[in-house]
């Protein structure tokens, strides 16, 4: 067995999960119930994150998380093992060590995106106070724009919800903006907003005060001043 953490003389066992992977690995998942207080951090740094289909987030800091993109990848390497899968009789030996190769490669990939997801929300509790974001549905973003496969390989929402209990566990917040507040279409510098912005259009120019900013940079700007304003009504 590799136990991946010291368990607290204190803590009460509430439950015990037993999982079978598809490769044949088996956890046990325990959950216990401890008394803890946390103390609400002092607002100091706080930082707007904007959606991005290729980068998975761009901040109001001008960064972004640089996505390896793992599963576009591995694709080929999955497409070649799934057709050699499908031609293989069923209940042979060949499919069963196809089948295992597949998952094998799945969950590889799968164990990359949590690690990177892990360590860059970490990084971000780590820094900041305040982290604010838009309130998307990702599985509806998947379906209407026919982005399924890049929405799923990037795992946003994932993402977002290691970021939470994380800055949580610290006495920090994570807030969320309304999905329907203008980001993307508002000037960061002068507040006008736009009628209609094409997805197209990666720089944002205003006609009113001239500013020219990546669009995704421009929105994470307006998602950090809306989110600073929804927290502090």
């Amino acid at each position: 067995m590799k136990q991946h953490r010291i368990i607290p003389s204190h803590y009460r066992l509430k439950s015990v999960t037993i999982s079978r992977t598809p490769t044949d690995k088996y956890y046990s998942s325990m959950l216990f119930e401890y008394d803890e207080v946390i103390e609400p951090s002092e607002i100091k740094e706080v930082l707007g994150l904007d959606f991005s289909m290729k980068e998975l987030y761009i901040g109001s800091d001008g960064k972004s998380a640089k996505y390896p993109r793992f599963y576009r990848k591995s694709l080929d390497q999955l497409r070649r093992l799934n057709k050699q899968l499908s031609a293989c009789k069923k209940g042979s030996k060949n499919r069963a060590k196809l089948r295992l190769k597949v998952a094998k490669l799945q969950e590889k990939i799968g164990n990359q995106r949590k690690d990177f997801l892990h360590k860059k929300s970490r990084q971000i509790a780590n820094v900041y106070d305040v982290v604010c974001v838009e309130d998307l549905n990702m599985k509806s973003m998947s379906r209407c724009l026919k982005f399924g496969k890049s929405v799923m390989d990037n795992s946003y929402g994932l993402f977002l919800n290691m970021l939470a209990y994380k800055l949580n566990d610290e006495g920090k917040q994570l807030v969320k903006v309304d999905r329907w507040f203008p980001s993307s279409k508002q000037c960061s510098s002068c507040g006008h907003v736009k009628k209609t912005l094409a997805l197209s259009e990666r720089i944002y120019r205003c006609e009113i005060c001239g500013m020219e900013m990546d669009r995704d940079e421009n929105a994470s700007i307006n998602i950090k001043v809306e989110g600073m304003r929804v927290l502090l009504l």
